[in-house]
């Protein structure tokens, strides 16, 4: 570059796509335009590309999403919890064997080795004209679940501190593709220095204008491919340092359509159906889902954590299920549509007092009626809760939080000072719809099976289907 002259580099990046198949295209277009115009071009993802709700994700484990990584033309990823925590580390292996592109992501270790993955970097210098970008990755520390996959997970503030020193040296510009929310961006732009540029998402953040934490810009493009983000850096000669142009994001147009793209969707749209079209088991009777009371499906699916997690009692929430079971065959198909939240079994000690504080809440029109969103959930509304192992006699029409008139375990009246083994989802952990269930102790995820794995050995159970027609919630 001659003294004087300008050179710019932009940096077009996604977070949070999940596997909305259909921004996809119209992203890649507006990609490629860009490209077109020439210059110097980064493209990136921040994590959560994929999402096994989406039947082409479901069908092909993720390797939809690479095809369309891959035709887009990302020069670097990193991982979301999407990623990390809905496959497991042979699946995700797998899925990433064609992609094209390095995954950065510094702050995963294997348990056994302590070593990265092999399939991931933990930082990536790449050259885009003139410039050497060093890049680097990091995705929130669910520790707690990953240590269940064999993986561990450091702190990302103090992981990044070390590889920026490391790497500034060595680069004129330092990104960090960070999948830990808008406040660990924050704090990290304040205590690290040296970072040039941090792209975020996980809390699905949209920064259309610049936000600048002392020396850094911060970007971020909201979720579900709505937005484009893109920076524009520039510098005079090779002697000064980078300075930012512009930061903010785009709607994604989505009358633009990249012609490889919308076809390599519709060729993985045919496949995963094929796959997900197998027969999983049979079904003799219908079984239907009810939000507002005690249902058969929903039942089923009480029993199935219980059975898995061999538990005392179970409850789980209705609107984890998003319409009847029918009689017949039923595929992997149906039951993932039916079933689409990845979201794991777990169990927890919760005392008597505490399960009845929950129970009475399901009674109740706030929160069968409360929409839910994000911490795995797909359906929409949280729903009654559904038991097994458990039998509740209750008055309809008596005042809340005084409806309920016994309980009883297996059979044996309910101690409120007692704990007891409880088998239910892990979002509740995160004290997401019934609270008193977030205050349980020793608590065990159960990975990497979904909730619709277990219903799949549930159905297969002989006489389940029967014990799901059995009244759980008796009126008094």
């Amino acid at each position: 570059m001659h003294s004087g002259a300008k050179e710019t580099l932009t940096i077009l990046h996604t977070n949070d796509i999940h596997s909305h198949f259909g921004s996809m295209s119209a992203i890649a277009a507006m990609i490629s335009e860009e490209r077109e115009r020439g210059g110097n071009l980064l493209v990136l993802d921040i994590g959560d590309h994929m999402d096994r709700m989406a039947v082409e994700t479901e069908g092909t484990l993720g390797m939809a999403n690479v095809d369309v990584l891959n035709l887009t033309g990302y020069d670097a990823i990193t991982i979301g919890n999407n990623e990390g925590l809905t496959f497991t580390p042979d699946q995700l292996a797998q899925s990433y064997t064609g992609l094209r592109c390095p995954i950065v992501c510094g702050n995963v270790v294997e348990q056994d080795t302590g070593r990265i993955p092999a399939w991931m970097k933990p930082w990536h210098i790449i050259k885009k004209g003139s410039f050497h970008i060093g890049l680097l990755g990091a995705t929130a520390p669910f520790n707690s679940f990953y240590e269940l996959l064999g993986w561990k997970v450091t702190d990302p503030i103090e992981t990044l501190r070390k590889q920026v020193m490391m790497l500034r040296e060595q680069v004129d510009v330092v990104v960090v593709l960070s999948h830990l929310g808008l406040a660990t961006d924050q704090k990290l732009a304040e205590q690290v220095a040296g970072i040039d540029v941090i792209l975020g998402g996980h809390t699905h953040h949209v920064l259309e204008e610049p936000l600048i934490v002392g020396q850094t810009v911060l970007g971020a493009a909201g979720k579900f491919g709505q937005w484009l983000g893109k920076v524009v850096l520039e510098r005079t000669d090779e002697e000064k340092s980078v300075r930012v142009v512009s930061s903010g994001c785009v709607p994604v147009q989505h009358t633009m359509l990249h012609e490889q793209v919308s076809l390599a969707i519709a060729a993985n749209v045919q496949e995963s159906e094929r796959k997900l079209g197998q027969t999983a088991v049979m079904t003799d009777r219908t079984l239907k889902i009810n939000y507002e009371q005690e249902s058969p499906f929903a039942n089923l699916l009480a029993q199935a954590v219980r059975h898995f997690t061999r538990a005392e009692l179970s409850v789980v929430n209705a609107g984890q299920l998003l319409g009847n079971l029918p009689q017949g065959e039923i595929s992997k198909g149906m039951l993932h549509s039916l079933c689409p939240s990845p979201i794991n079994a777990c169990t927890i000690c919760l005392k008597g007092f505490q399960l009845r504080e929950a129970l009475e809440q399901s009674l109740l029109e706030e929160f069968i009626h409360k929409p839910i969103t994000g911490f795995g959930f797909r359906g929409e509304i949280l729903g009654t809760l559904c038991m097994d192992g458990m039998e509740v006699h209750y008055d309809p029409d008596a005042p809340a939080y005084d409806k309920i008139r016994s309980i009883h375990v297996n059979g044996i009246p309910m101690d409120e000072q007692r704990q007891y083994v409880i088998g239910t989802l892990d979002m509740f952990t995160f004290n997401v719809g019934y609270p008193s269930l977030a205050q349980g102790s020793n608590i065990q995820y159960y990975l990497p099976e979904f909730i619709r794995d277990l219903l799949e050995q549930e159905l297969k159970r002989p006489g389940a289907l029967e014990e799901s027609l059995h009244t759980r919630w008796l009126q008094s």
